[in-house]
């Protein structure tokens, strides 16, 4: 058995490839995907070189952690059923290309997939290509979960950014400021306002989520803390971040990193979805056939105008 998918040998160097796939089995299921979402964060670092020292990281590499397709064989122990749409975060399921070992970190952008059961999560029906938006909405969920308090101040009102604000405003916080430098970004704010950073004159935030992925900002943001406040890092940083000691002393500034979701999240941004608390309207601005991949990918992360790309698979062969 084998597969389409999108491969990376190396910056800008993007392409689609036929590869194999190992056997399924008995826990394992085949998906056949019908749409998967492009990533400007961690794939944007990966496309153009920057991506740091990571565990698991390099090239050949079969992007992708956002997948959506149907469950097209299951084995006895998998637990899903055949037919089933399923949201896949990825896949390690790639044979050598050329003797050369393909790696697959992420490895969700290809026509099919073979994935432990476990990992195959059923998405409701009238989802359709929003649901390669969940592992994003599970990102933003993680960075604040139950009992943590919400943000004041978001960083950046990319799709993370947009999430953030959202599910702040559906856990019954108060909306959030949301700071945008980029003018044709600022539209598409639901129920809080997205400013442009220098008209915000505030300096006493307690919660600041910073998503921009802009290593030179922590000195600005921990200005605009109150006594006692945090910032949180919920973006990928590909340079070292720094700051200057004595402002974040004299406020006693706290710092905090979120990393990748887990499955509690991705539980409770269903739950909204269900209750009709989140909606995922509006984030999803450009689709694209598998064909034309590698215009989808620099198209993703060099147009400002692109918050969200899906590459649609259901005509691929």
């Amino acid at each position: 058995m084998d597969t389409i998918a999108v491969l990376l040998r190396g910056p800008e160097e993007l392409g689609l490839e036929r590869l194999d796939l190992v056997p399924p089995g008995d826990d394992d299921v085949v998906v056949e995907v019908e749409w998967s979402g492009i990533s400007t964060g961690t794939e944007r670092l990966l496309w153009s070189g920057r991506m740091p020292p990571f565990p698991g990281m390099g090239y050949p590499l079969v992007p992708g952690y956002e997948s959506v397709g149907r469950v097209v064989a299951a084995g006895p122990g998998a637990g899903r059923q055949v037919g089933e749409r399923v949201f896949v975060p990825g896949a390690r399921c790639f044979g050598p290309l050329a003797g050369e070992p393909v790696r697959g970190l992420f490895g969700g952008a290809a026509s099919r997939l073979v994935v432990p059961g476990a990992r195959a999560i059923p998405v409701g029906e009238a989802l359709r290509e929003q649901g390669v938006l969940l592992a994003l909405a599970a990102t933003a969920r993680h960075a604040f979960p139950d009992g943590v308090p919400q943000p004041e101040l978001i960083v950046g009102h990319g799709v993370l950014g947009r999430l953030l604000a959202r599910l702040a405003i559906a856990a019954g916080a108060p909306p959030p400021v949301v700071w945008e430098s980029n003018p044709a970004r600022r539209d598409g704010a639901e129920g809080y306002a997205a400013v442009d950073p220098a008209e915000d004159g505030r300096h006493d935030y307690r919660v600041i989520c910073d998503v921009s992925g802009d290593p030179g900002l922590l000195d600005a943001l921990i200005a605009r803390l109150a006594p006692g406040g945090e910032v949180v890092l919920a973006g990928f940083y590909a340079e070292p971040l720094r700051f200057a000691f004595p402002p974040a002393f004299l406020r006693e500034a706290r710092l905090r990193v979120a990393a990748e979701w887990k499955a509690p999240d991705l539980t409770a941004v269903q739950a909204h979805l269900a209750a009709g608390r989140l909606s995922l309207d509006g984030l999803i601005t450009h689709t694209r056939q598998v064909a034309r991949a590698p215009e989808a990918y620099r198209t993703a992360f060099t147009d400002a105008a692109c918050l969200k790309m899906v590459l649609d698979w259901r005509e691929c062969a």
